[in-house]
């Protein structure tokens, strides 16, 4: 069972939340906090698989909160995933590089922000479609990408184009009609062969590769 910490200012958001994730199999909230603050301590004391923040929040915003939990400096982080109204460019950037794991908007629905807890909770990342476009426009390394140890195989080109527009795991298995355990062994092929850590990273790579779609 994947346990998750709410966090939003809200009551009404909070209870949201709770209702919907108490519909996904195999995950429960175990915690709520309406500030950033109060999520930092429940966190540390509950030790949750995963903290879903939200970005404004009074006091410690989610983004500090983040760095906290999950930042560079953390000696035992705690997965966070961002979700929030605000679809800026500065919240989405500034949230992964406080560490967060995922990043999405509060209308993303069940199945995605399910998947986007079950990605975190797995060290993985996985962030809104919505966003996904602009977030490799912001963070293009403009450099030369490292050549894969070896080549990619035909299905691989495939699933890492579809990951690179923002599809979901569940999504890519629909589009090209095969089973998400498999989806999920051609990412792990993928990120051996890129030497990469996350699925954002490799629609960094995508992008920088001509692979993306836009």
């Amino acid at each position: 069972m994947i346990r998750v910490l709410i966090a939003d200012d809200q009551d009404s958001v909070r209870t949201g939340l709770r209702l919907l994730i108490e519909t996904l199999p195999g995950i429960e909230v175990i915690g709520e906090a309406p500030d950033g603050a109060t999520a930092v301590r429940l966190a540390r004391r509950l030790r949750p698989d995963v903290a879903l923040l939200d970005i404004r929040m009074p006091g410690m915003d989610g983004i500090r909160a983040t760095e906290q939990l999950a930042g560079p400096d953390v000696e035992d982080p705690i997965a966070v995933v961002i979700i929030t109204t605000f679809d800026l460019d500065e919240y989405v950037h500034g949230a992964l590089r406080a560490g967060a794991k995922g990043f999405l908007l509060k209308d993303a629905g069940g199945t995605l922000i399910g998947e986007a807890i079950r990605a975190a909770a797995d060290g993985e990342s996985l962030v809104s479609p919505r966003v996904t476009t602009r977030l490799l426009s912001a963070f293009a390394t403009r450099r030369p990408a490292a050549a894969p140890s070896e080549p990619l195989t035909a299905r691989e080109e495939e699933v890492l184009a579809l990951l690179s527009a923002g599809l979901t795991n569940d999504e890519i298995g629909g589009r090209l009609f095969v089973s998400l355990g498999t989806v999920k062994a051609h990412i792990g092929a993928i990120l051996t062969k890129l030497g990469l850590r996350n699925r954002v990273e490799a629609a960094m790579w995508a992008y920088d590769t001509g692979r993306a779609r836009r």
